[in-house]
């Protein structure tokens, strides 16, 4: 037994943090389960590596790092006289270890398309029910912390909240991976500043200049990785090429697939069907990034010339022209645009809406619907960050940027 003890006490090599520990036999357990080991072979941001080519990082990564922070964050609020007891400190750890078990391949890009009106967060949930029932009811204190369920709240603040452990580590880990320097914070010192007042999170007054910097810093990654207009366009063919295939698969045409994605090209998939059928998160959880890509590769020879040329498209970064404008495109624009697309490609109107289509992003820098980032004062009083900031006021914290965007296929002849 102390042979099995100790062999699970595993140490991972990180190039973010350096050294991080499995820090108990429960946590190693889950992490050698199937359903976390497929977090291996899902990208952390998707596509961004046809714009910045290191961005090859996982979602298996980026949840062992949000554990490791969460680890330092617990030790620091206990070391304050605040008391978490080590079922507790566990507890958190698995809920942040698992906040992301739902992502499905290219996550965000993919997210609502591969199931129905499904968010990960939702799918994350099933998993999560799953493995309670695997472990023995062993995370069912995870599950409540995760769910905000939990009396000790500032904990589920921890797992998921504007200053979480998930927001922390992907920061970090993706500015690392990008070569992108906008996104580097100062994790440690927040999370040395991080103590908790009234049952709530909250950071010392002198963290302040960390935390405005983790505000503007979250907001430059967002235009400058997450909604680059590159990345959007290869994330809006991705999600176009998904579209045909399930229209083919639908309609009785031969479309190849790995065996598991096959079943998802075939059938809609909602919560209602999770819920009815134990078996289908089992499929699901086959599903990873090789599926999809794999796919791809092969439907570029596809009769379908739509379903060919966008996934010649992708797979050889011949991605959309995308432009981005603070109004919407005229509707006499879109047109224009369609209508060599249809003569060009000898298409109708419902299938040039793959090559021609608009969309919106939006990108703001805090949310004051969600639980707010507390300031602590000298007085032991808690604030808002906005009104504790000399730079970031409340309008500019609230300030929600939308921006439209046009895509169309990179053609000399389709200049407008």
């Amino acid at each position: 037994m102390d042979n099995q003890r100790l062999n699970k006490r595993k140490i991972l090599n990180d190039p973010v943090y350096g050294f991080i520990n499995i820090p108990s036999d429960l946590i190693f357990d889950i992490v050698e389960h199937p359903y976390f080991q497929r977090l291996r072979r899902i990208k952390q941001l998707g596509l961004t590596h046809l714009v910045y080519p290191g961005a090859l990082h996982t979602r298996f990564s980026h949840a062992l790092g949000s554990m490791f922070l969460m680890h330092n964050a617990i030790e620091v609020i206990k070391q304050k006289g605040h008391q978490i007891t080590e079922e507790e400190s566990q507890a958190a750890k698995i809920a942040i270890l698992l906040h992301d078990i739902g992502h499905g391949p290219f996550s965000h890009a993919l997210e609502h398309s591969i199931v129905e009106n499904m968010s990960h967060e939702m799918i994350s949930d099933i998993f999560m029910n799953k493995l309670n029932e695997i472990f023995e009811g062993k995370i069912s204190m995870a599950l409540e912390i995760f769910r905000g369920k939990y009396h000790k709240n500032f904990l589920h603040q921890l797992v998921t909240g504007q200053l979480d452990m998930d927001r922390l580590d992907y920061l970090a880990r993706d500015s690392f991976f990008t070569g992108v320097s906008e996104g580097i914070i100062g994790t440690e010192r927040i999370i040395k500043m991080l103590n908790v007042c009234d049952g709530k999170l909250a950071v010392e007054i002198k963290g302040i200049y960390s935390i405005e910097k983790f505000l503007v810093s979250r907001r430059l990654m967002y235009w400058q990785v997450y909604l680059h207009k590159t990345v959007l366009s290869a994330e809006q063919l991705l999600i176009k090429i998904l579209k045909r295939a399930k229209y083919l698969a639908q309609n009785h045409i031969d479309v190849f697939a790995t065996p598991v994605f096959q079943i998802f090209l075939k059938n809609n998939f909602s919560q209602k069907d999770f819920n009815k059928n134990n078996d289908l998160i089992d499929s699901f959880s086959k599903l990873d990034d090789f599926d999809i890509f794999t796919s791809i590769k092969v439907w570029q020879s596809h009769q379908d010339k739509i379903l060919s040329e966008l996934s010649k498209a992708l797979v050889n970064r011949k991605l959309y022209q995308i432009e981005m404008q603070n109004n919407s495109f005229s509707k006499d624009i879109i047109s224009k645009l369609k209508n060599k697309i249809k003569k060009q490609y000898n298409i109708n109107e419902e299938e040039a809406n793959y090559f021609v289509f608009t969309n919106e992003v939006v990108n703001s820098t805090y949310d004051f619907k969600q639980d707010n980032i507390n300031i602590l004062l000298k007085n032991n009083t808690i604030i808002d960050i906005s009104e504790a900031s000399d730079q970031l006021n409340a309008s500019f914290l609230d300030k929600e940027v939308k921006k439209y965007i046009l895509c169309y296929p990179k053609d000399r002849y389709l200049s407008h």
